[in-house]
């Protein structure tokens, strides 16, 4: 799986006021978790924050990336956990960093990629993909960029659930009924269809 670097810093002063502040200067407040452990065992969150212009190589793209996050010298990996943007800028306003391990599974969403020709398409149909990201838990070296589906074998009117689809080393988080794709009737489809039952 792709990864990229993000620099961030820890962050050193809190409340909405200082909220605020970052924000003008074009930082995004954020929290990295999910190794560290604090006396009582529980997860312990480490404040920091990141250039909006460091977030932008990492949300606005079609693609997934594991992070290489590096805080103030020191580099983890961690996937994006959480985004919270303002609904009416549309700007992040803070994001969570999952910190993550070699050996230890996690959830994450892939893209979902259909590879081939449908039956249905060739038809006359029209293939829509109703999902774009599947969730499935692995470590993060088994993660693939893509989940590649071959849709060659489906026909018109027909679908695909998650239930039909397994992929080695992955497990798929997604409901089983979930319809990934399908190849929907046209108009043209039904006129040939009603030519051919004449």
């Amino acid at each position: 799986m792709k990864e990229i670097t993000i620099n961030a810093q820890a962050r050193t002063e809190f409340g909405k006021k200082a909220s605020k502040q970052l924000r003008k200067q074009g930082l995004v407040p954020a929290v990295v978790y999910g190794v560290e452990k604090g006396e009582n065992g529980l997860p312990v969150a480490k404040t920091i924050v990141v250039s909006e212009k460091e977030l932008a190589k990492l949300l606005y793209t079609p693609n997934v990336y594991i992070v290489n996050l590096v805080v103030d010298g020191v580099t983890v990996k961690a996937i994006l956990k959480e985004l919270q943007s303002d609904f009416v800028t549309d700007h992040p306003v803070h994001v969570d960093f999952y910190q993550i391990t070699e050996d230890k599974p996690v959830v994450f969403e892939i893209p979902v990629k259909l590879n081939g020709l449908a039956e249905g398409v060739k038809a006359g149909g029209k293939l829509a993909l109703n999902v774009r990201k599947l969730a499935v838990k692995a470590p993060y070296t088994s993660f693939p960029d893509t989940l590649d589906i071959d849709v060659s074998g489906l026909g018109l009117g027909k679908s695909m659930k998650v239930a039909a689809l397994s992929y080695e080393g992955l497990e798929i988080i997604t409901s089983k009924e979930v319809v990934v794709c399908a190849v929907r009737m046209t108009r043209a489809a039904r006129a040939a269809q009603a030519e051919a039952k004449k």
